[in-house]
């Protein structure tokens, strides 16, 4: 294949991902010999898992030519939602009486049932009519019975359970992902800009919904007497899949499990996201749009809808991603999420993902955020300081995207012609 194809860079692109993912893997196993151990590589796991899901939102809007600011934002905004529900009665407001987290749970809920009820409509199909119909019944009945049901007795009023934030939690994310994309496909303003003004508008509003200036709000299990959050909730931070046991120093034997929940989360977000994108039509109609959006328009693809879906999947996500960061460090902040956005957008880019647009794939991100984790995790373990993980990281960033851009390809090439043209052997 002739330097410069799109075939050959792709296949140089993937080549230079597992590459570097190889020799830094390597490079983690002979520098420290804790490395490889099953703690450590679950450790990885969970570390990444959080940056590992927004990334993925992140992709899909990428992949549309657009760009999100706003999700570590969202995601702090969501982990002060999710605190307040699980927690409600700790923060001050009277007993029995809805809090700010509740209301914007319930405006959330009340967004999506009646976009699907809209959606019902518009469609022609008795069936399809039928079954949006239900779905808006069963999202608002549901998330009302989530919302106003104590998971137990001893919870105090209004108090949501697992599921309750699970289901809650990212719809408020979505909500606000919806906000951004009716605003870029309406208005056609940049999502650059639209963003921008998201994320210090979600920023606003979860020191809003927090009180106090955006105090934090600490989570803690329920014990025998004393109301908290479920036992449930603390297991979604907690790692699954035994794979044997140790002894300690105090003789105590415990088991070694591998797969942490979190990372579960992530790798079940990109399994879908993967399928989304080269399974069905629709993933098509992503790539499209970022590759030339007049003709993507032109062949009938509602390109508005599309980016209306996109930056609504990265709100839930960073929703989904903000109930993992509570279960992880039982609390919800609202600088939760600083700095969360260019950890992702840095991720994509290291995968490969052209920030033009209608170029990359999720498994590219899968590998640039497992880069990054490693990366981080080997720093780590021989005691680099952060300063210069920082240095290194934005090193790392300039590098990957002069070799996927192919510029060092271009570069060779030009050097292989000029001495052609000198009459010396290639």
């Amino acid at each position: 294949m002739r330097v410069g194809t799109r075939e050959f860079r792709d296949l140089w692109r993937h080549l230079t991902l597992f590459a570097g993912l190889a020799v830094l893997f390597l490079s983690g196993a002979l520098l420290h010999p804790q490395f490889l151990t099953i703690g450590n590589q679950r450790n990885v796991l969970e570390q990444v898992s959080i940056n590992g899901i927004l990334a993925v939102g992140m992709t899909l809007v990428i992949l549309t030519a657009g760009i999100d600011l706003s999700v570590g934002s969202v995601l702090s905004l969501c982990s002060v939602v999710c605190a307040m529900l699980l927690m409600h009665g700790s923060t001050g407001e009277a007993p029995g009486a809805f809090s700010r987290a509740h209301w914007l749970g319930l405006l959330a809920i009340g967004v999506f049932a009646a976009l699907a009820a809209y959606a019902a409509t518009c469609r022609k199909s008795y069936r399809w009519r039928a079954a949006t119909v239900t779905a808006a019944f069963l999202l608002t009945t549901g998330g009302v019975l989530a919302l106003t049901c104590p998971w137990r007795h001893n919870t105090p009023p209004w108090a949501l359970g697992t599921l309750g934030v699970l289901v809650v939690v990212p719809l408020v994310g979505a909500m606000m992902g919806l906000i951004n994309g009716v605003i870029i496909a309406r208005t056609r303003l940049q999502p650059f800009i639209v963003t921008l003004a998201m994320m210090i508008s979600a920023v606003g509003l979860a020191k809003f919904v927090a009180g106090h200036g955006g105090q934090v709000h600490s989570i803690y299990m329920a014990s025998a007497g004393q109301p908290g959050a479920p036992p449930s909730f603390a297991a979604l931070g907690e790692p699954i899949l035994n794979v044997g046991q140790k002894t300690l120093r105090s003789g105590r034997i415990q088991d070694v499990k591998l797969l942490p929940i979190p990372g579960l989360f992530m790798l079940t977000v990109w399994a879908a996201a993967a399928v989304l994108l080269h399974k069905y039509p629709l993933g098509r109609y992503i790539y499209a749009v970022g590759g030339n959006e007049e003709a993507a328009r032109l062949a009938g693809i509602r390109v508005e809808l599309i980016k209306v879906f996109v930056y609504t999947v990265s709100g839930l996500l960073a929703g989904l991603a903000a109930v993992l960061f509570c279960a992880n460090y039982k609390q919800g902040l609202a600088t939760a999420g600083q700095m969360k956005e260019l950890d992702a957008i840095a991720a994509v880019v290291i995968g490969g993902t052209s920030l033009m647009g209608g170029r990359g794939s999720i498994l590219g991100t899968l590998v640039g955020i497992m880069i990054f984790g490693y990366l981080t995790n080997i720093l780590n373990l021989r005691g680099v300081s952060s300063e210069v993980q920082d240095v290194l990281k934005g090193v790392i960033i300039v590098g990957a995207a002069i070799l996927q851009g192919g510029h060092l390809l271009e570069w060779l090439g030009r050097m292989r012609r000029a001495r052609i043209k000198l009459g010396e052997p290639a």
